[in-house]
């Protein structure tokens, strides 16, 4: 979609939030109207209604817009002074505020009517409501928002809306967002068992079972095994330090609103729970002189980070207040940084491949404009951006540029993905920092003698193990494939008379350190057969007269269905071949 479509959907967004407003304004004349911006995907206007509102009412409003685009032609702009303003929307809190606001800013209030309905907005708008076809808008649900996003403020009624150009495009929307709640992670995590939440550990602290411990582990190991061939060593640290760390780091005064402070009974000094690791990596290196032959110095680190997140904002795996990353850092020259970039690059490439998914790099500079959201000045952000845009350059690889999405030290190359509902996320990260070495005093010993400042660089190949395994799930729909299948393979004897023989099998299965479950419980083949299924377990191994009589298995695939009777070692090969190259 170009610039100019992009335009005209936004005015088509914005002038439904209206039509939604004045509908509601008929049905319900005493509701209070607060905010209706356009969105992404639409539309939505808060209300403080004094008798609550469900879905069910989303029907009756949807038939009165549609009554209303037929009369409303037109979108009328007035400029209006803080007196008329505050007389046009007297009794309404909401609309007082932001024009006192408004006005304390110097910026010139407005209103558009439309129809009857008139509202405390810059614009812009549709010049005619026929320029929103009928079938392209769909009232989608009701939620609760708190006024401003404040949840010290009053909870208001949100009604979203869904608006594209066309009928089709909402169509083909609607299809993926059902699609989405089919393989909503929280839905088939619980349906496949893979982790639990309780109201007595905490929200937002997830409890993983078995069949959940092995998918994360899996996706720990792999990036393990990724940046191992890259020169990483793993190390570990403890998930607390004291606040003069973070005093150092410039995270103190930064990000203390979103970290968990430690109280000891023992000592008055200040102790947080840590959210990121790279503030005691630099004490490692600190520990011993550096000298240029030291570097790069490459620290992974899996320990659990903390962050206290909003209630409201948890989402199952994928916002969570525990968690750990695939988080590493170089130390490293400054003639070796294009090196260890590329490096990293190719390893993100490796493990994005290896999960299916596409990406494209978003190169996330500083905004020059609100300095005080960052560490350093100008000289050195200019220097380290136009560093990483050289490399993307120089290796011609394609990016975007995003100003005001760099981390408060450095700017950084995000990989933002595509899973396979087409949903763009952003999940593995290069960051370039040229200030945290030199607030900790950092320095290494250079071949000419002098004493320099590393480098430091932050990576990331996919994040979060556990936002990715929530991720993973969706993007699979359950449907992991057999290295990261919590139970690979599931052996049904059809009757108990085969238990002994099915049992052998599994046996020689798990010594090759294949996940197995032998089902020799009661209960009829088909039965158990369907619960492989639904577990959508790989490979289900069918033991009966016929198989032991003739020294086979028979094996049912569950992504090619039936694959007949095979030699246990021709089944053996197959899969240990699949398992080692994470098809």
């Amino acid at each position: 979609m170009n610039e100019q479509q992009d335009e005209k959907l936004y005015r088509m967004r914005h002038s439904l939030a209206h039509l939604l407003g004045g509908a509601v304004k008929e049905i319900w004349p005493d509701a209070i109207i607060a905010t209706g911006p356009a969105i992404d995907n639409g539309f939505y206007y808060d209300f403080d209604f004094a008798t609550p509102i469900t879905d069910k009412d989303l029907g009756k409003i949807e038939q009165k817009m549609r009554e209303l685009s037929k009369k409303v032609k037109s979108f009328d702009k007035a400029e209006i002074s803080l007196k008329d303003a505050e007389k046009l929307f007297a009794g309404n809190p909401y609309k007082i505020e932001l024009i006192k606001e408004y006005a304390s800013e110097g910026k010139i209030l407005t209103t558009y009517t439309s129809g009857d309905f008139t509202d405390l907005c810059a614009g812009p708008h549709v010049e005619s409501m026929d320029e929103i076809k009928n079938g392209a808008f769909k009232l989608e649900r009701i939620a609760g928002a708190y006024w401003k996003g404040d949840e010290n403020n009053k909870m208001l009624t949100r009604i979203y809306g869904l608006a594209f150009s066309t009928k089709e495009e909402l169509d083909s929307y609607i299809k993926r967002i059902e699609e989405a709640k089919a393989r909503d992670h929280k839905k088939l995590g619980k349906e496949l068992g893979l982790f639990v939440f309780s109201e007595l550990v905490g929200p937002g602290l997830p409890l993983y079972t078995f069949k959940g411990a092995v998918i994360r582990r899996e996706i720990i190991n792999y990036s393990n095994e990724l940046q191992k061939a890259i020169g990483y060593q793993e190390v570990h640290t403890p998930n607390m330090n004291k606040a003069e760390l973070f005093k150092v780091s410039g995270h103190y005064d930064k990000y203390r609103e979103s970290m968990f402070k430690v109280t000891s009974n023992y000592t008055k000094e200040e102790y947080f729970l840590k959210p990121m690791n790279c503030p005691q990596h630099t004490q490692i290196y600190a520990s011993e002189g550096r000298s240029y032959r030291d570097l790069p110095l490459r620290i992974a680190d899996f320990a659990n980070l903390y962050r206290d997140e909003k209630t409201g904002e948890l989402n199952g795996l994928t916002r969570l207040k525990c968690f750990c990353q695939d988080d590493a850092h170089a130390f490293c020259r400054e003639d070796q940084i294009k090196e260890e970039f590329i490096n990293v690059l190719g390893a993100i490439n490796k493990a994005l491949t290896t999960y299916k998914m596409t990406y494209y790099i978003r190169l996330s500079l500083w905004d020059p404009e609100k300095p005080e959201k960052y560490l350093g000045g100008p000289e050195v952000w200019n220097k380290s951006q136009k560093i990483l845009e050289d490399i993307l350059i120089e290796n011609k690889i394609g990016y975007i540029k995003a100003v005001g999405e760099a981390a408060i030290y450095g700017p950084k190359m995000d990989i933002v993905t595509k899973d396979s509902l087409g949903r763009e996320l952003q999940i593995s990260t290069i960051q370039l920092d040229l200030i945290m070495p030199e607030r900790f005093g950092l320095t290494y010993t250079d071949k000419d003698g002098k004493v320099k400042t590393p480098i430091m660089i932050h990576r990331a190949l996919i994040g979060s193990p556990e936002r990715f395994m929530g991720i993973l799930i969706e993007h699979y729909a359950g449907v992991f494939p057999l290295w990261l299948a919590p139970v690979q393979i599931k052996i049904v004897p059809i009757r108990e008379n085969h238990n002994e023989h099915a049992l052998e099998i599994s046996k020689e299965l798990k010594a090759l350190d294949f996940r197995v479950d032998c089902d020799t419980k009661e209960g009829n083949m088909g039965g158990k057969v369907r619960d492989a299924k639904n577990n959508k377990i790989p490979y289900t191994i069918i033991i009966g007269d016929k198989d032991i009589e003739a020294k086979k298995i028979s094996v049912e695939s569950r992504d090619k269905g039936q694959l007949g009777q095979m030699d246990l070692k021709e089944f053996i090969e197959k899969i240990k071949k699949e398992k080692e190259n994470r098809e």
